[in-house]
């Protein structure tokens, strides 16, 4: 995946270094904004980068009214939206990550750390969910947005 993303890197410089810098920046938001919504489909799907599901919940016995139904929450449905899921971009780079609170829960569960799963509880091993991360569709998806806008 590195290689593929090093001379996809290569490749697009060279297209890049022609375009004007406000052109640039404009192409950067457009590819931003895709690839945030590609990383949302995916978290929505419950799926790693390299397509495998993410590992289940751990059971919790909640105690609650009797008879009530329990419904089963999909993982980072808050996470995955806009007002959480940022993207930068200008003439130089594009970034799409999480800010504030939220980008610590993100860093627990990306890379699989212990942390408390609410004030005064014990620490906890989360299991391990990339949350961000590059897919060859996401590759492709890059790639495309730059062939599209050079020919246009």
């Amino acid at each position: 995946m590195a290689s593929n993303l090093e001379a996809m890197e290569t490749w697009a410089a060279v297209l890049l270094a022609r375009l004007e810098p406000g052109e640039r920046s404009k192409l950067a938001r457009s590819i931003g904004q895709e690839l945030r919504r590609s990383q949302q489909k995916r978290v929505m799907a419950q799926e790693n980068p390299d397509g495998s599901k993410y590992a289940p919940r751990k059971k919790r016995d909640l105690r609650g009214k009797q008879g009530r139904v329990r419904r089963k929450l999909a993982m980072f449905k808050k996470l995955r939206t806009a007002r959480y899921l940022k993207v930068r971009g200008d003439s130089t780079s594009i970034a799409v990550g999480f800010t504030g609170r939220v980008a610590r829960i993100a860093r627990v569960h990306q890379y699989g750390l212990k942390d408390r799963a609410e004030r005064g509880a014990p620490d906890t091993r989360y299991e391990k969910r990339e949350v961000l991360g590059w897919s060859d569709e996401s590759l492709e998806l890059v790639r495309d947005a730059l062939i599209t806008h050079l020919t246009h």
